[in-house]
Protein backbone atom coordinates (compact mmCIF):
# COMPACT_ATOMS: atom_id res chain seq x y z
CA UNK A 1 0.00 0.00 0.00
CA UNK A 2 1.25 3.18 -0.85
CA UNK A 3 0.44 6.33 0.71
CA UNK A 4 0.27 9.75 0.34
CA UNK A 5 0.07 12.88 2.38
CA UNK A 6 -1.28 15.66 0.58
CA UNK A 7 -1.29 19.13 2.15
CA UNK A 8 -4.47 21.70 0.37
CA UNK A 9 -4.75 25.23 0.59
CA UNK A 10 -8.49 25.97 -0.75
CA UNK A 11 -10.52 28.95 -0.97
CA UNK A 12 -11.03 29.62 2.46
CA UNK A 13 -14.50 30.63 1.53
CA UNK A 14 -15.62 26.77 0.86
CA UNK A 15 -12.89 24.63 2.80
CA UNK A 16 -16.30 22.76 4.10
CA UNK A 17 -17.40 21.59 0.12
CA UNK A 18 -13.51 21.31 -0.28
CA UNK A 19 -12.89 18.53 1.96
CA UNK A 20 -16.14 16.99 1.29
CA UNK A 21 -15.71 16.54 -2.58
CA UNK A 22 -11.81 15.27 -1.70
CA UNK A 23 -13.17 13.05 1.18
CA UNK A 24 -15.36 11.56 -1.71
CA UNK A 25 -12.93 10.56 -4.47
CA UNK A 26 -12.07 7.11 -4.96
CA UNK A 27 -8.15 6.59 -3.21
CA UNK A 28 -8.75 9.64 -0.78
CA UNK A 29 -8.95 7.34 2.95
CA UNK A 30 -8.97 10.64 4.89
CA UNK A 31 -9.42 14.23 4.87
CA UNK A 32 -8.68 16.88 7.29
CA UNK A 33 -9.30 20.56 8.56
CA UNK A 34 -6.24 21.70 9.78
CA UNK A 35 -4.69 24.98 11.57
CA UNK A 36 -1.24 25.74 10.27
CA UNK A 37 -0.01 26.79 7.01
CA UNK A 38 -2.79 24.46 4.96
CA UNK A 39 -6.25 24.52 5.16
CA UNK A 40 -6.38 20.61 4.52
CA UNK A 41 -4.85 17.51 4.44
CA UNK A 42 -5.88 14.52 2.46
CA UNK A 43 -4.29 10.92 3.30
CA UNK A 44 -4.47 9.02 0.00
CA UNK A 45 -3.78 5.10 -0.27
CA UNK A 46 -3.39 3.03 -3.33
CA UNK A 47 -1.63 -0.04 -4.38
CA UNK A 48 0.29 1.30 -6.78
CA UNK A 49 2.55 4.46 -7.35
CA UNK A 50 0.79 5.08 -10.70
CA UNK A 51 -2.15 5.09 -9.04
CA UNK A 52 -0.77 8.85 -7.21
CA UNK A 53 -1.00 10.49 -9.93
CA UNK A 54 -4.05 9.63 -10.43
CA UNK A 55 -5.96 10.48 -7.36
CA UNK A 56 -3.56 13.84 -6.84
CA UNK A 57 -3.09 15.38 -10.47
CA UNK A 58 -5.98 13.75 -12.24
CA UNK A 59 -8.93 14.23 -9.41
CA UNK A 60 -8.09 16.10 -6.25
CA UNK A 61 -6.41 18.82 -8.09
CA UNK A 62 -8.77 19.12 -10.15
CA UNK A 63 -11.57 20.23 -7.31
CA UNK A 64 -13.17 23.71 -7.56
CA UNK A 65 -11.51 25.80 -4.84
CA UNK A 66 -8.44 23.38 -4.35
CA UNK A 67 -5.45 26.42 -4.93
CA UNK A 68 -2.79 24.52 -4.16
CA UNK A 69 -1.39 21.17 -3.38
CA UNK A 70 2.06 19.39 -1.47
CA UNK A 71 2.22 15.75 -1.73
CA UNK A 72 4.51 13.56 0.84
CA UNK A 73 5.10 10.09 -0.09
CA UNK A 74 5.22 8.27 3.41
CA UNK A 75 7.95 5.42 3.09
CA UNK A 76 7.49 3.71 6.39
CA UNK A 77 4.58 3.82 8.98
CA UNK A 78 4.55 4.16 12.42
CA UNK A 79 1.93 3.71 14.89
CA UNK A 80 1.21 3.33 18.60
CA UNK A 81 -1.76 1.44 17.64
CA UNK A 82 0.66 -1.30 15.64
CA UNK A 83 2.52 -1.54 18.84
CA UNK A 84 -0.56 -2.23 21.35
CA UNK A 85 -1.32 -4.69 19.40
CA UNK A 86 1.46 -6.41 18.83
CA UNK A 87 2.12 -6.59 22.58
CA UNK A 88 -1.33 -7.37 23.17
CA UNK A 89 -1.32 -10.76 21.82
CA UNK A 90 -2.32 -13.52 24.06
CA UNK A 91 -4.44 -10.94 26.44
CA UNK A 92 -8.24 -10.85 26.31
Amino acid sequence: MITAIVMVTAATDAIPEVAEAIAALDGVSECYSVAGDVDLVAIVRVREFDQVADVIAGRLDKVPGVLDTSTHIAFRAYSKHDLEAAFAIGFD
